[in-house]
């Protein structure tokens, strides 16, 4: 009785509070800001709260502000909601009302979605919380979108503490999916994420002189190829992907530079054959040094870790969103080699991220993230509202069986 009743409830305040939200993201995609300097964002952020009357933090790890909802007996069990705030450098090409006014500055990858979802949540739980048993943390977090991220900064500022969170869930926009539906995958989701850099110093000079110079973009071109080869060659059941994507040298047809450039992307599921992988890249760097006499500097910017979703919560997660929403709507994902910085807190406590359907072929919503044209259909930020709700009150009344 108790999940039809609260079903019920939090339908009704997510289709009261539905026009208020969307206003809440209009506000948000309008005023973007960049990673680590999301100050009008958090300002935005509080005033709802604020205005609600729900008790919060802000300036945490930056620009962060958490949003703390006590239930009855509100240490029984403690759960946490992530929602990131910031935005990309892409120049919005949307015609819309509440299109970017920051120039070159635009939320393109649903972050304002998130965060005003998170809002519409505190409003539902705040409001029923004599219902429930536990604590609810609600956490706005900062930088995701640019390392080291703003995940890590705030677990390292005690974001799990006091009291300390169980469980974590976030949601995240797929316009690929159309509204109305969600998707879920246990287990391992989404890639680790590193940046590897490698400056290749030669010997310039005139390139009717081979035997005086030592030519960088061969050495930088031998080496590209020398290490996709040689990680092939290591055993691994996990999907990866080792890309080259910038190769740059300032010479001309017949100047040999000094120096050659390239950078690319390392994503990997596994943890070992991603140390594996940045042995041997450091390794044919340095045998390529003894066969060319270049000199060749390695720089590998490790990221974000593999997004993790626990079997046991993420299994639950499903059922209640099937009872929630109806069984084909919840459907199975693939996985992701885009990486994700909530992947900080599936490794910290048992978590589950999910995908948000925002897409409408017949309203030709159909736009990717990280492009200028994205956008969502925003019915489905009330079903954000409701779902995302509906689990956290339902796991907190399931305590023993989550």
């Amino acid at each position: 009785m108790f999940y039809e009743d609260i079903k019920k409830h939090i339908e009704a305040k997510a289709s009261e509070i539905k026009n208020e939200v969307i206003s809440f993201r209009r506000h948000i995609h309008k005023y973007p800001e960049l990673s680590f300097n999301e100050r009008e964002t958090s300002l935005f952020i509080c005033s709802v709260l604020k205005k609600y009357n729900i008790k919060h933090k802000s300036d945490i790890s930056g620009h962060g502000v958490v949003a703390v909802i006590e239930c009855n007996n509100p240490n029984s069990k403690v759960l946490g909601l992530r929602a990131d705030m910031d935005a990309l450098p892409i120049k919005e090409e949307n015609n819309v009302s509440y299109k970017s006014i920051n120039d070159g500055v635009m939320h393109a990858c649903g972050h304002d979605v998130h965060s005003a979802i998170a809002l519409g949540v505190c409003i539902v739980l705040n409001e029923i919380k004599d219902k429930l048993n536990g604590t609810i943390k609600i956490i706005f977090q900062p930088a995701e979108e640019k390392l080291p991220g703003g995940a890590i900064q705030m677990i390292n500022d005690g974001v799990l503490n006091n009291p300390k969170v169980e469980n974590m869930l976030a949601l995240h926009v797929l316009p690929e999916m159309e509204v109305g539906n969600v998707g879920f995958r246990s287990g391992k989701y989404m890639a680790a994420c590193d940046e590897i850099c490698i400056k290749v110093n030669g010997k310039g000079g005139h390139a009717a002189l081979p035997d005086h110079v030592i030519n960088p973009i061969i050495v930088a071109a031998n080496l590209m190829i020398k290490i996709k080869k040689s990680v092939s060659l290591i055993d691994s059941d996990d999907k990866y992907v080792l890309e080259f994507g910038d190769f740059h040298a300032f010479g001309a047809s017949n100047v040999i530079p000094n120096h050659a450039n390239i950078s690319g992307t390392f994503r990997s599921l596994d943890q070992k054959f991603r140390s594996e992988v940045h042995e041997l890249i450091l390794k044919e760097a340095k045998l390529i040094d003894l066969n060319y006499k270049s000199n060749c500097v390695v720089k590998i910017k490790k990221g974000y870790p593999v997004l993790f979703n626990d079997n046991d919560l993420t299994t639950y997660c499903v059922k209640k969103s099937k009872f929630f929403l109806g069984k084909s709507k919840v459907h199975e994902l693939e996985i992701r080699m885009a990486s994700e910085d909530f992947s900080h807190f599936s490794n910290e406590v048992p978590s589950c991220f999910f995908r948000l359907g925002v897409g409408n072929k017949k309203k030709n919503i159909t736009s990717s993230v990280h492009t200028p044209t994205f956008n969502i259909d925003e019915n489905s930020i009330e079903i954000g509202v409701g779902l995302m709700s509906f689990l956290l009150c339902t796991s907190l009344q399931d305590q023993k069986k989550v």
